[in-house]
């Protein structure tokens, strides 16, 4: 089959590409602007793309167009779909008729960690044997792959609450079907289509009404609106997972527990009914990604894999790119690439790289960048979300609705608004010395910043802190 993609760089459409090739398809795409990691993984599988959305780029012999809740109507390629009476589907119905059928599906949902989670899960299974097929939200350092088919019984999936396409405004997750269903936490988000944090819960309630009886719900025992959601009917087993501290003082101790070792994360103990399984040693930093694992630990356990024997494999997982990625060291000054889009997401990995790097500088570049974000819906949280940053260059394009200054003056550092990458870049360059943390926060492309940054510093040098 010739298929075509409308939003094929966004990395849940880039997977299904990667998907569709992967099982014999004809596969190309277009988007209106197509950059790392994703234009990487397109070119390595020779997928075909155009830039810009036009009926120019779809070919008149296509026999499916996969179409991205990024494009409504009024897209001139969606109108040239509609024109000429093409079979058009959502991404998530593609997967869901062509990959899942006959799958255990493992669903990752929550408003943060979705991509990290689905990651360490497929992880995991490939650690036990288990030949896992994913589709995950960025392309894992462990796969060099956003999406696979694979060969096992299991098909991972991140599962996204945002609406299907402009057609199905049903949230994507409700056509995936999972056996074994991860809710990771539930906060307010995606201020472009739902009103309140309500209406995001009754989402994932319709996630939960297609859990069978004899799958299992993983839910994260700390939050109190995923307790809401289950409050409002549950059929499936549950079993809940949280920090051993917060699970002492609930009304009914969490099934899965974590003692930290390190208060950064780095360490900690997996307790399953009050019993150790075992000690993680990794890389990744923070309370958010110690709550990640567990999660996916009780959903291996779910399936069958014994957390015990794949425990030892977490301490050479690599993540994700672009969730606190290293992209270079140069004086002695660290730069990462982070793909902030939360005020809580924010917060808790800045807390993890505070509890790693202490008294280090940490300077934080960030760029408003979300839906939600641009809409002004998180502007109130930003500022304490920052709270352990010691630098913040905030960038408020032109076109940005809402006034930063607010924002700015309430950050306890040295912080600044500019309007334009360049300027960003200069403004951190006289300000960080060797010994500082440099984070570049966005979930879009940022004009290739953080690396674009990498290179400015080995091109004009690191500051002396005396000067």
């Amino acid at each position: 089959m010739k298929l075509h993609i409308l939003g094929i760089a966004g990395t849940f459409m880039g997977g299904v590409a990667a998907l569709a090739r992967e099982l014999g398809h004809e596969v190309s795409g277009s988007d209106q602007a197509i950059y790392p990691p994703m234009s990487t993984q397109l070119d390595t599988l020779g997928i075909r793309y155009g830039i810009g959305y036009t009926g120019n780029h779809v070919d008149a012999d296509c026999d499916q167009v996969v179409i991205g809740n990024a494009l409504s109507r009024g897209n001139e390629a969606v109108e040239h779909v509609l024109d000429t009476g093409m079979r058009y589907t959502s991404g998530a119905q593609w997967l869901a008729e062509n990959v899942l059928p006959g799958r255990e599906t493992l669903a990752v949902a929550g408003t943060h960690g979705k991509t990290t989670t689905t990651t360490i899960l497929a992880f995991l299974l490939e650690a036990a044997g288990r030949d896992p097929g994913f589709l995950i939200g960025g392309v894992a350092e462990d796969f060099g792959v956003s999406a696979r088919v694979g060969g096992g019984r299991e098909f991972v999936v991140e599962a996204d609450e945002y609406d299907t396409a402009f057609f199905d405004k049903r949230s994507k997750f409700v056509h995936y079907r999972p056996t074994v269903a991860i809710l990771n936490n539930l906060e307010y988000d995606h201020a472009d289509i739902f009103p309140d944090v309500q209406a995001i819960q009754r989402q994932f309630h319709h996630l939960v009404r297609t859990v069978p009886r004899r799958g299992r719900l993983i839910v994260n025992g700390e939050d109190a609106r995923l307790a809401e959601v289950l409050a409002m009917g549950c059929w499936t087993p549950v079993e809940t997972f949280g920090l051993e501290e917060a699970s002492v003082a609930a009304t009914r101790p969490f099934d899965w527990t974590a003692r930290l070792v390190e208060p950064d994360g780095s360490r900690f103990v997996v307790l399953h009914g009050g019993q150790e399984l075992g000690e993680v040693h990794w890389p990744l930093l923070g309370r958010h990604n110690v709550m990640n694992a567990l999660a996916a630990l009780a959903a291996v356990n779910a399936v069958g894999v014994a957390p015990r024997k794949v425990i030892p494999a977490l301490a050479r997982f690599r993540s994700v790119k672009r969730r606190m990625e290293v992209v270079g060291e140069v004086g002695h000054v660290t730069v990462y690439d982070d793909f902030a889009h939360h005020p809580t997401a924010i917060e808790t990995t800045l807390e993890g790289l505070r509890s790693r790097v202490g008294d280090a500088r940490i300077a934080v570049a960030m760029e408003p960048r979300s839906n939600s974000m641009r809409l002004g819906a998180h502007a109130d949280a930003l500022a304490p979300s920052l709270a352990q940053a010691d630098i913040v260059v905030f960038l408020h394009r032109p076109e940005l609705p809402w006034d930063a200054g607010k924002v700015i003056e309430a950050i306890r550092g040295d912080a600044l608004a500019v309007a334009d990458v360049d300027t960003m870049l200069e403004e951190l360059r006289m300000r960080v010395f060797g010994g500082d943390h440099v984070v570049f926060m966005s979930n879009g492309g940022f004009d290739g910043a953080p690396r674009r940054f990498v290179e400015l510093l080995k091109k004009q040098g690191v500051r002396d802190a005396d000067a």
